[in-house]
């Protein structure tokens, strides 16, 4: 098989015009072409108004070496190296796996134990997706929230309720990612997030995609119980302890917990495993119009077929401190993702078609230990519970709204401009430079500044606040071995809550390598 690379079309173009290119590319005729797949897709935009989808495609022909020798240097050879799961071990379990979360990293460490018969069982705080959705839709409408289940919460793990989007920047020889995005595929994912630059897939597709994959882990052998809460262990004898009462013995567990799981950190900490805080990053969300978006990003005023746009950027401050734009929501939606009574914390969140008028990301500053005012190792949890409590305080419970010109002045918004929120949930005019420390407020203040140097627009007066962004990553690390296991050898850290991955696909990742860890060491239970 060939690799062709910077194959590039109008943004217009159609598959006839596709294949005439790569055929023209390629010298060869139409006969000689055999199947060919898109490995990636992305969108040049540096003439614009012109647009052009890149293409980098691998194709198979006849006369492989001809056109090899011929185009040297224009194609690769390139051979497929599927993923595949280590051998595995021999030493015997003494009980079944038990799996602590059913997030990205929970799901599909649980996949591929299951696939290998080791049938897990799989421990989640929350309810179910479908019943998830209902409790975040009532709490988005009422305020009353339900603890175990919500935005952070429940089947499929915070990502369920964001912009599902997928790209990573974990370098990846072993194909995991690849493995990730078919897995997605398989359960319902558009096909296309295989190829495009930026893939998503969305919170009304992800919802079918969760369960449809916790249907397959049930087949194989796998066994879910939601509204079970991990409240305790007993490390020397293996044993979880459920909603403070059920004791349930593992031959392994895997802490895939989520970010989020604060009771569940200091209870770890009180068991003696081996944590340490870590830097993360918070902030607010921003809101623009899309169309200002796409504008900038395109050069047009009308977009016609392309996507919603999106945008990634950073700063580098004089104080020290990174800025830079995180999750960012195209035609999405800020929601009110709190998890914690008296606590408020915001996100971004899109459906598949993107087709809201606002756009919205989280512009965040780094904040690191020496932020957090002691050495224990959850003091940045407690860092983040502070900024959440001001931001339920400001927002009187509601989501704490303010226009941009206002928070540079330090004075609540009484009034919108040109621009309306588009927000999951209630939300209240009010001051959202009340909630962080100065600093952190002028660095926010100064690199959204900057920032409209490279989007025109981006600190128009009239654009949206809010907060707090606090969920970005965890602020905690449980320390693992190469071999993956904590300091408590029969529990093994995973995913974005035991501070190694950071978006879905980075957290499912990991799961898959704890997996691998477990079936190195021991043989199918």
């Amino acid at each position: 098989m060939l690799r062709i690379s910077q194959l590039k079309l109008p943004v217009t173009h159609t598959q006839e015009q596709l294949e005439k290119k790569l055929l023209k590319m390629l010298r060869i005729s139409r006969k000689d072409l055999g199947h060919y797949y898109i490995r990636k897709r992305s969108l040049d935009a540096r003439k614009k108004p012109e647009l052009y989808y890149v293409y980098s495609i691998d194709v198979e022909i006849k006369n492989e070496e001809r056109v090899l020798k011929s185009m040297k240097g224009k194609v690769q050879k390139v051979s497929s190296r599927p993923y595949s799961v280590p051998e595995h071990g021999t030493e015997r379990l003494s009980d079944r796996p038990v799996i602590i979360g059913s997030g990205p990293a929970g799901l599909f460490c649980a996949y591929l134990l299951a696939g290998e018969g080791y049938r897990p069982l799989i421990i989640e705080r929350g309810a179910p997706v479908r019943e998830r959705r209902k409790d975040v839709e009532k709490f988005w409408e009422t305020g009353v929230l339900d603890p175990s289940s919500n935005v952070q919460f429940g089947e499929g793990g915070a990502g369920t309720f964001s912009d599902g989007k997928l790209n990573t920047l974990v370098k990846d020889p072993a194909g995991r990612n690849r493995f990730v995005l078919e897995t997605f595929v398989k359960f319902g994912a558009p096909e296309d997030i295989l190829w495009e630059q930026k893939p998503h897939i969305g919170t009304d597709i992800l919802i079918d995609v969760v369960e449809t994959m916790r249907r397959e882990i049930e087949k194989m052998g796998g066994e879910f119980r939601f509204h079970s809460q991990v409240t305790d262990l007993i490390p020397e004898e293996k044993v979880l302890i459920i909603n403070d009462e059920e004791k349930i013995r593992a031959g392994a567990a895997v802490l895939a917990i989520g970010h989020s799981a604060r009771d569940t950190f200091y209870m770890l900490c009180e068991r003696g495993f081996d944590m340490e805080a870590k830097a993360f990053a918070v902030g607010v969300r921003v809101e623009h119009p899309q169309r200002l978006i796409d504008e900038n990003m395109y050069g047009r005023d009308n977009r016609g077929n392309l996507p919603a746009a999106s945008y990634k950027l950073t700063e580098k401050l004089d104080n020290g401190r990174g800025v830079y734009t995180f999750c960012m929501c195209p035609g999405g939606y800020v929601v009110n993702a709190s998890s914690e009574p008296g606590c408020l914390a915001v996100n971004g969140m899109s459906y598949h078609g993107r087709a809201g008028e606002n756009a919205n990301s989280a512009v965040i500053v780094t904040v690191t230990p020496q932020d957090y005012g002691t050495d224990h190792p959850l003091s940045g949890v407690e860092f983040q519970r502070e900024l959440e409590r001001r931001a339920w305080e400001e927002g009187s419970g509601c989501v704490p709204v303010q226009r941009f010109e206002d928070f540079c002045a330090n004075k609540k918004t009484v009034e919108l401009g040109c621009i309306k929120p588009n927000i999951k949930g209630h939300y209240r005019l009010g001051n959202v430079r009340n909630i962080f420390p100065e600093e952190l407020s002028l660095s926010i203040q100064e690199g959204i500044g900057a920032m409209d140097h490279k989007i025109r627009g981006f600190a128009d007066k009239d654009v949206l606040l809010s907060g707090v962004e606090s969920r970005t990553s965890s602020p905690v690390r449980i320390n693992r071995d190469d071999s993956f296991r904590s300091n408590i050898p029969w529990v093994y850290p995973c995913g974005e809550g035991a501070g190694y991955a950071g978006g879905i696909t980075s957290a499912a990742m990991d799961g898959v390598k704890v997996a691998e860890a477990l079936v190195r060491k021991f043989t199918e239970f």
